[in-house]
């Protein structure tokens, strides 16, 4: 539906140190990079942008991803954790999402809401 997301951050370096972590278990990575932001996304496919600004409004955003599996999910929330992220929900089900909707919530170094989510069921 979407190309690509922009964030504003107040400081690059906390934030990409989050998204790589977090983000690494769902197979992203960080594709492009300079002083003023970067772009995460699958290899040479930039979607997510985060930029650099001191101020930002604080918006509060939820930005959801989708894992390839559960223990994508298990690992997004634990390597987010160990980068700076906050727990905003362990991973499991929501079974008022859905039947098979599991999902992990971690809130960024900027207060967005970041979700990892698989719909495969036992998987």
């Amino acid at each position: 539906m979407y190309d690509h997301l922009g964030l504003r951050v107040r400081n690059l370096g906390a934030s990409l140190r989050f998204y790589e972590a977090a983000l690494a278990p769902l197979g992203h990575g960080v594709c492009m990079q300079d002083d003023h932001g970067a772009g995460i996304g699958p290899a040479g496919e930039p979607a997510l942008w985060l930029h650099a600004q001191a101020r930002t409004a604080g918006s509060g955003v939820h930005v959801a991803f989708r894992a390839p599996d559960r223990a994508a999910v298990d690992r997004f929330h634990r390597d987010g954790l160990e980068a700076g992220g906050r727990d905003n929900g362990a991973p499991g089900l929501r079974l008022d999402y859905g039947p098979h909707y599991y999902a992990a919530f971690l809130i960024d170094p900027d207060g967005n809401n970041v979700e990892a989510l698989c719909l495969r069921a036992g998987s």
